[in-house]
């Protein structure tokens, strides 16, 4: 009889082990991890007259994909090296993921284009269900723009085959 319980005990443990297991996955947190910069051209692509920013202000939004109401809100800062790190706490599977620009303390570069053909957020899976290994996930690089072009514009725009107003020479 004894033998029995345990056998029963033991089957129970494990049982409550896969359960907790199959749990934690669902539960696992993801980090989002980026970097904004001061876009010294007004092109909106980091070139290498480009600083990162130090104390800019960013936002994750995740929206419905159905009605479009925002799910879940999350604002971080950037560190002296011009990352940031938000950390997630939930899978949002069927959520369109953003990362959006809120605010740069640099008063020469703090402009964010609203033009609908440049980027202005950067997209992100925020799922474990999509063939992406590890935690982290990494959007594209945010740039706050100067109010104007820094002067060396125009030669880095040559050496990347374009021409002043961002297009291919």
């Amino acid at each position: 009889m004894a033998k029995c319980s345990t056998i029963i005990l033991a089957s129970a443990l494990c049982l409550l082990s896969l359960i907790d297991s199959a749990y934690s996955e669902e539960k696992a947190k993801l980090q989002v991890e980026g970097v904004v910069f001061c876009d010294s051209c007004r092109i909106q692509f980091v070139t290498r007259i480009d600083k990162l920013i130090q104390g800019a202000k960013v936002k994750l939004e995740c929206k419905d994909l159905d009605s479009g109401s925002i799910t879940y809100s999350k604002e971080a800062e950037t560190n002296e090296q011009g990352r940031y790190s938000i950390e997630v706490d939930s899978d949002h599977e069927e959520e369109e993921c953003e990362v959006v620009l809120v605010s740069s303390p640099d008063e020469d570069c703090n402009q964010i284009s609203h033009e609908l053909h440049q980027q202005i957020s950067a997209r992100i899976s925020l799922t474990q269900h999509n063939g992406i290994a590890g935690p982290v996930r990494i959007p594209n690089p945010l740039g706050f723009m100067k109010k104007e072009p820094a002067p060396e514009c125009p030669q880095v725009l040559k050496e990347l085959g374009l021409t002043p107003d961002g297009n291919v020479a």
